[in-house]
């Protein structure tokens, strides 16, 4: 190294002016220019055109000129648009002209073109400015492809291959901290990286793309002009390239990483670069500086001051103490992203996952978090009780405000959101380690507020994978980490912060936790760092990180990586995502609008109005992100949004639909697959839209067959929505509004054994109530009339749940039939299985309908029903007058029809109501046998009804428990109705997926509003 120093040419301007001439034929002025090795000359011509004259250090071997030559030439033919200097030949056409020194060294000479620009040390180094850097760079190493010449195969400590050299340096650094920093750096490369580098891609590459050989535009700062001194050109990895340009873009600058990345980009969108070369990246660019600065402590030692050598050693040992205090893998993950790969292989599909998986996961709290009232805690407003300031300042009075403000607002479950801006967060613990003078703003977790001791629980199988506590004020107390290894998804991390203590003796790294385990308590401030009680839950998709090194807050500047690496928790949880993100108007103007536009008898459920606006499966979400259990709402019979329905609609719409004038597969196909759930004899059907209609056609096809317009119906009964129907159905024109019995109209009691006279034996209930029946049709016969049909819903439904006594229908049907009437099933609410043990309710009676007729259900909330008739009643209404029906039995609803059928037998679904029909009964009934106020519960698959007394003995009904039980589970997360003459039944209609923990969750939500409840009324 002293003697190449020893060697540099040392030539007067004078004489370089004369080589210039005599080897050139040019004249000009000349400015020397500084330089390690060699000696340059700047010359101005005066003609508008400026070059460089190079003296090459006579101790270079020839071999590496001629590499730069060839270097040179080969970008003049294959990249003649880069902002690099370009070659001028001698006068004798020769590529290099040779002269001697007063020494004897021969030296030869090179003449270039001058690139204009201003150094990139000597501007602002703006993101733009970097990635035109890293595009040029880019182009640059992309233009070298497939180019080799035996010179760029030299030896230097420059080449990022040799950085381990460094070591044998370190006795030149005089400070033992500085040499410690630089040992740490030099022991991850000698582990990590060296062992690496022989497997990553190499060409020849510039080297050197240091702050002075980069020249930016003089009028755009942005833009580069210029790569000049092609010295260190070298065969080498390629992502030394970047890293080298990186690590001078960084000295000075206050967010060395974010230069690095703005590099990364440009350089990457010319030369795509590889994931494995990217991660060592971090450990690149510090090599560089480390290579740099133990090289200048060498050099000092044998020559003393050296302006050139000692130009950037103070910024690279800052930005060497800065990248010790880095996490360097938040640091990787930053340049990932800048590159377009995945902050961690596999970040993505674990959201996915999540997103994909979030129905299967088990409640983190003790029923779903989004069932909870919640409102958000606005750590942006320092005043307000539960910010960080004011909770860490007075946590037991800010609790205690919380919880006044909660009761107050009806909110259980405040939630601190991930991405908040909090910059109240004023700790040195918050003092960015990426970006100088940048604080730590923004929140990275998911914060659910609740009392001390509120259970928490972990939503997926899980390793604990870490237990400690963090003694720091302001820390997170009791801290537990989770690892998460489900099928079909990359492991992660959540982090559970703020605990109790008492999980530390209850968990140890390596114990096997459930989903739905216990992890542990939300801790008191006086174990929880200080804070006002709650959980901070957090995912990382990065495994490798320890739980201290995943960051709570993060740059704001960096939240789209750390968006990707610590994804949002809150699906994880279970918050719905319309808890943050509110659309459409507002309930008063909705209530307004309503008034103003549509029918004013149009209903509206509950003193204050839900707006639902989703449904997924058993749930439906309003506009706040609080989610129902909807035990009520029997139309999305096999769940809301079933993605089966979804899809098979998505597709025939987007093929066709038109009426049945036309042949088309799917209306044939569909029939055929109804009929053949029904007995043999019901083998014609119709399709409509509603149930109303298809009553409406079954009214139709009676009269066609019998001539006759007297009916036999039940009290309570509701058919429909025509005024036909409404005349048949006592529920309306018994009520208000309503315009009483028709004459052709004959109603018998609904036959409820439950309210049964008690001198009734159980086993004759069928015929006493049946009774009732024939007395109307011997009335008829006096008359000289006869019933034409007898229509009931199989399970009376708006009548209380009533099911109808063991043998009741085999009587009714035998008397009407015997008069020559037919016999109508009204399955709209009952059918397609809800029973669990028969396609049918009607089958439970051991009977065969002439006409059955479907709605709700059959469309999993698609507008479509169907009558299923027998073949004679079929002939009777073909009397040459047309049926038909524009949107009945189109393609797209019978596509629909079809994907219901299919998930009900392919899922099994009529088993599944049977069994947790089953389970759900024995727990009312283990409810009845602890409160009085349970007269009665009944219930088959499904279709459950409980109904309230005042008096067991009297069976008076408990009419206003009834109602607020219904509305306590309301507020708890659980849609049911009353039903009944005296509005005292609970309804229960759950979809046909209702899962045994969706039932747990309606007993335990049952469990807790009849004790409410019951403790209110004494």
């Amino acid at each position: 190294m002293n003697d190449m120093l020893k060697t540099t040419p040392d030539f007067t301007t004078e004489e370089a002016q004369a080589l210039l001439v005599q080897h050139f034929g040019l004249n000009g002025s000349l400015t020397p220019l500084d330089s390690e090795r060699d000696q340059n000359f700047k010359i101005d011509t005066g003609e508008g055109r400026s070059y460089i004259l190079k003296i090459i250090n006579g101790a270079e071997p020839e071999i590496e000129s001629d590499f730069q030559t060839a270097l040179l030439t080969h970008l003049a033919v294959n990249a003649d648009d880069l902002p690099v200097p370009h070659l001028q030949p001698t006068l004798s056409g020769e590529s290099l002209a040779t002269t001697s020194s007063s020494h004897g060294l021969v030296h030869r000479l090179r003449l270039v073109s001058w690139v204009e620009g201003v150094p990139l040390a000597q501007s602002d180094r703006t993101d733009a400015a970097l990635r035109s850097l890293g595009r040029t760079l880019g182009r640059f190493d992309a233009s070298l492809k497939g180019f080799m010449h035996p010179g760029a195969l030299r030896d230097l400590d420059w080449d990022i291959r040799n950085a381990a050299r460094s070591a044998g340096r370190l006795g030149h650094v005089a400070d033992p901290q500085d040499r410690a920093l630089l040992q740490r750096f030099l022991d991850r490369f000698e582990t990590r990286v060296a062992p690496r580098l022989p497997m990553l891609r190499s060409a020849v590459i510039h080297n050197d793309a240091n702050d002075w050989n980069v020249l930016i535009a003089e009028d755009d700062r942005d833009h580069v002009a210029g790569i000049i001194d092609f010295g260190d050109a070298l065969y080498a990895p390629v992502i030394a390239e970047v890293a080298i340009a990186a690590a001078y873009a960084g000295l000075d600058h206050p967010d060395p990483i974010g230069a690095a990345s703005a590099i990364a980009n440009g350089y990457h969108g010319e030369y795509p670069l590889l994931e494995e070369e990217v991660d060592l990246l971090f450990d690149l660019i510090a090599m560089r500086l480390v290579t740099s600065v133990t090289i200048s402590a060498s050099r000092r030692a044998h020559t003393g001051d050296n302006p050139y050598l000692a130009v950037s050693e103070r910024p690279a040992w800052a930005l060497l103490r800065k990248l010790d205090a880095m996490n360097p893998r938040l640091a990787t993950t930053i340049l990932r992203h800048a590159c377009g790969f995945e902050t961690v292989a596999g970040a993505g599909a674990i959201t996915a996952w999540i997103g994909q998986n979030r129905k299967s996961l088990s409640p983190l709290l003790d029923r779903p978090a989004a069932t909870y009232p919640a409102a958000l805690v606005p750590y942006g407003d320092p005043a307000h009780p539960m910010t960080v300031s004011s909770a860490a300042a007075r946590p037991h009075e800010a609790q205690s405000v919380w919880e006044e403000h909660c009761r107050r607002a009806g909110v259980e479950l405040g939630i601190g959101p991930w991405g908040e801006a909090r910059t109240v967060y004023s700790g040195e613990m918050f003092v960015s380690r990426l970006i100088e003078e940048t604080r730590r703003t923004r929140h990275l977790g998911l914060d659910l507020f609740m009392a001390a001791g509120t259970k928490v629980h972990t939503p997926l199988a899980a390793i604990v994978a870490s237990v400690e506590i963090e003694k720091d004020p302001l820390g997170y107390g009791c801290l537990v980490a989770l690892r998460h290894e489900p099928d079909g998804c990359p492991p992660f991390l959540t982090l559970w912060g703020h605990l109790a203590h008492e999980a530390v003796g209850r968990l140890k790294p390596g114990d096997r936790l459930e989903a739905g385990a216990l992890v542990g308590e939300m801790g008191a401030p006086e174990e929880n760092g200080g804070w006002a009680p709650h959980l901070h839950l957090q995912i990382s998709t990065d495994t490798s990180l320890p739980a201290t090194d995943i960051l709570g807050v993060g740059e704001e500047r960096y939240l789209d990586v750390w968006a990707e690496l610590f994804p949002d928790a809150s699906t994880f949880a279970g918050i719905a995502r319309e808890f943050y993100d509110q659309t459409g108007r507002p309930h008063g103007d909705i209530i307004r609008l309503r008034k103003e536009l549509l029918l004013p008898n149009l209903s509206i459920s509950y003193e204050k109005p839900i707006k639902f606006v989703r449904g997924e499966g058993v749930w439906l979400i309003d506009d706040r992100g609080r989610a129902y259990l909807d035990c009520f709402n029997n139309v999305c019979h096999i769940g809301h949004a079933h993605p089966a329905v979804v899809e098979a609609l998505a597709r025939q719409a987007g093929t066709l639909n038109t009426n049945t004038r036309y042949l088309h597969d799917n209306i044939v196909a569909y029939a055929e697959r109804l009929t053949a759930t029904m007995p043999k004899e019901l083998a014609v059907a119709a399709f409509a839209n509603s149930g109303s209609e298809a009553n409406s056609l079954a009214l139709r096809l009676m009269r066609a067959h019998t001539g006759r317009e007297n009916a036999v119906v039940l009290d309570w009964a509701y058919h429909g929505t025509t005024q036909e129907l409404i005349d048949l159905s006592a529920y309306k024109f018994r009520r208000k509004g309503g315009k009483g019995q028709k004459p052709h109209v004959h109603v018998a009691p609904v036959p409820d054994s439950y309210h049964a006279p008690a001198d009734w034996p159980v086993e004759e209930h069928g015929k006493r109530f049946a009774q009732s029946v024939a007395e109307l049709v011997a009335a008829m016969r006096v008359r000289g009339e006869a019933p034409g049909f007898f229509l009931a819903e199989s399970i009376p439904s708006v009548a209380g749940q009533v099911f109808l006594p063991d043998g009741y229908l085999k009587e009714i049907y035998g008397l009407v039939r015997e008069a020559g009437g037919i016999c109508i099933a009204d399955e709209v609410q009952v059918g397609f299985g809800r029973v669990g043990s028969h396609w049918w309710a009607f089958e439970t009676q051991g009977v065969v309908p002439d006409i059955v007729t479907m709605g709700k259900p059959i469309g999993d909330g698609h507008p479509l029903a169907a009558v299923v008739t027998t073949r004679e009643i079929a002939a009777s209404f073909d009397n040459g007058m047309e049926y038909f029906n524009t949107f009945g039995g189109n393609p797209v609803s019978c596509a629909v029809g079809l994907a219901v059928l299919d998930v009900i037998e392919g899922e099994d679904l009529r088993r599944n109501a049977l069994d947790i029909g089953n389970y759900l009964l024995a727990a009312f009934r283990d409810m009845q046998e602890r409160h009085e106020v349970i007269g009665d519960v009944r219930g088959l698959g499904l279709f459950l009804g409980i109904e309230l007394v005042r008096d067991r003995g009297t069976r008076a009904p408990a009419t206003e428990i009834a109602r607020a039980v219904a509305n306590g589970a309301r507020q708890r997360g659980v849609l049911m109705g009353t039903e009944g003459p005296h509005d005292n039944v609970l309804k229960m209609r759950p979809p046909m997926i209702f899962s045994k923990r969706d039932a747990d969750y309606l007993i335990a939500v049952l469990e807790e509003t009849f004790e409410a409840v019951l403790a209110r009324s004494g």
